[in-house]
């Protein structure tokens, strides 16, 4: 516990999986779906969400965590979500994480991860977060 877990594989996020997010939650706002306006807009280009960066933690979880032994893992809830710099299509992302916390629930334990999700070649985490999942034995 609190020790860095290593880091994760890089992950492209492209127009395609903007786009797929903007659909299933109905987030359509042309900072993240309309190239050619956003083309002119802060960014200079589209911008992934930020819950599509946060949502892309239970993908990054397992290449740094292995959970055994257990009847099943479910996610509790999220704490301190921050999201620090944005994410230009065509960025690589990738994430590192620290278990901080350990604790015995009814039936099982209680883990929570920090989370720091970074862009290749920029200043500032885009996405940091603590995960909180419960896994029961």
């Amino acid at each position: 516990m609190g020790e860095r877990l290593g880091y994760t594989d890089w992950l492209e996020v492209d127009q395609k999986r903007i786009d797929l997010f903007a659909e299933a939650t109905g987030d359509h706002q042309w900072i993240h779906v309309d190239p050619e306006k956003a083309a002119a807009g802060p960014f200079g280009t589209t911008i992934a969400h930020g819950y599509l960066t946060l949502s892309l933690l239970p993908l990054f979880g397992p290449q740094l965590i292995t959970v055994e032994g257990v009847r099943m893992g479910v996610n509790y809830g999220t704490n301190k979500v921050r999201f620090p710099a944005p994410v230009p299509v065509g960025s690589r992302l990738r994430a590192t994480a620290t278990i901080t916390g350990v604790d015995d629930v009814s039936g099982g334990v209680q883990v929570t991860v920090a989370f720091t999700v970074e862009r290749e070649g920029g200043d500032k985490p885009v996405c940091v977060a603590e995960s909180v999942s419960r896994y029961y034995l």
